[in-house]
C-alpha cells in the first residue's frame, strides 16, 4: 500500500471530510479523491460511506484505520528523525494528559516549547487515563501523563512522581478550617465523583474498602470542570490534587483539607508504547516535561514528591 494514500486515508477518516483534509495537507480536493478511489480499488472494499454530511467510515474502513494508524505514525517518525540528525529536533509529537495535570501544566509547558524546540509540532490531547492508554497502545500517541500503577499498564513507563489528593468542597463547607479530615467523614458526606472507569474513582473506593466503609456517591461526572462546577455549586464534596483547584481556592471559590494519615496519593507516569523507540523529537519532548515539571514544583505551584 502507497504511504500518500494511506495518509490521506488517516486524515480524510479522522476529520470526516474531504474538504477538511485537503485544508489540512494542503492538496487539492480532487487528487484526494483519487487517492481513496485507488486505494479501495488495491484493496477492493469500500472504506467510505459518502454522504451530504461528509465521509463516513465503512466497517472495512474502520478495521484499515486501526490496523495502520499506528504503522503511519512510526514511519513519519523515521522520516522526522532523519531530517533531526545533527540539527534540531522536528517533527510531530502527540502528547496525552489526564486533566488534573493538563490544567496545571499545558499553558507553562506550550511557551517552553515554543521558546526551546520550534522545529517540533507538538499535539496536547486532554482525557481520562483510560483513553490516553489504548491510544498508546495503538500507537496513536507518543508519550502521556497518567497516574498509575505503572505494573498494570504494559507500556514503558517512568515514574515521575506521587501526587496527594485532597477532600474539595464549596466555599462555606468549613474545610479550610478543619484543615484535615478522615476518609470514614468524607464517606459519610455526598460525593461528586468520576465514574468507575476511572482511575481516581477506583484510587477512592480502595480508600474507603480498606476502612469498609461504604461512600455516598450522589453524582458523577467524568469531566473535571463539571465535577469542580458542581462542587462549587455546593451538592457535594469531591477529592482531587490540589494543583488542580488551586485557582478556585485562592478565589475562595472552593475549599480544601487533606486526608488524615494514610493519605490518598497517586503515581504520577510518563508513558510511552513499549513496542518502538521514541523519535528523536519525542525523547526531546520528555526531557523538557521532566524539566518543567521540576520548575512547577520550585515555583510552588505543584506539590508533587518528584522521583
Amino acid at each position: 500500500m502507497d504511504l500518500r494514500r494511506l495518509r490521506t486515508f488517516r486524515s480524510v477518516a479522522e476529520l470526516g471530510s474531504l474538504s477538511k483534509a485537503s485544508d489540512h495537507l494542503r492538496v487539492a480536493q480532487p487528487a484526494l479523491s483519487r487517492q481513496i478511489k485507488l486505494l479501495e480499488h488495491e484493496l477492493r472494499v469500500e472504506l467510505f460511506t459518502r454522504n451530504g454530511r461528509g465521509m463516513v467510515l465503512t466497517s472495512a474502513g474502520q478495521l484499515l484505520l486501526d490496523r495502520t494508524s499506528g504503522l503511519v505514525r512510526q514511519i513519519e517518525q523515521v522520516r522526522d528523525d532523519l531530517q533531526s540528525v545533527g540539527g534540531t529536533p522536528s517533527g510531530r509529537v502527540v502528547l496525552g494528559l489526564v486533566p488534573t495535570v493538563s490544567c496545571v501544566l499545558s499553558a507553562r509547558f506550550a511557551r517552553r516549547i515554543i521558546q526551546t524546540l520550534p522545529a517540533v509540532s507538538l499535539l496536547i490531547v486532554e482525557s481520562y487515563g483510560g483513553h490516553l492508554v489504548e491510544w498508546l497502545h495503538r500507537g496513536e500517541m507518543d508519550l502521556a501523563i497518567i497516574y498509575g500503577p505503572s505494573s498494570d499498564l504494559h507500556l514503558s513507563v517512568e515514574t515521575l512522581g506521587r501526587d496527594d489528593v485532597v477532600a474539595v468542597g464549596p466555599r462555606g463547607s468549613k474545610l479550610n478550617e478543619r484543615g484535615e479530615v478522615d476518609i470514614a467523614w468524607l464517606a459519610a458526606q455526598n460525593l461528586v465523583l468520576p465514574s468507575h472507569s476511572h482511575g481516581l474513582r477506583a484510587l477512592i473506593e480502595r480508600a474507603a474498602a480498606r476502612k469498609n466503609l461504604a461512600l455516598k456517591v450522589l453524582m458523577e461526572a467524568d469531566s473535571f470542570r463539571v465535577l469542580t462546577s458542581i462542587v462549587e455549586e455546593g451538592i457535594g464534596f469531591t477529592l482531587l490534587p490540589p494543583s488542580a483547584v488551586r485557582n478556585e481556592v485562592a478565589e475562595g471559590r472552593l475549599e480544601t483539607a487533606v486526608i488524615a494519615r494514610p493519605a490518598i496519593t497517586r503515581e504520577l507516569i510518563l508513558a510511552r508504547p513499549a513496542d518502538r523507540q521514541p523519535s528523536v523529537a519525542t525523547n526531546a519532548i520528555s526531557n523538557l516535561i521532566r524539566a518543567e515539571i521540576a520548575s512547577l514544583v520550585d515555583d510552588g505551584l505543584w506539590n508533587i514528591r518528584t522521583a
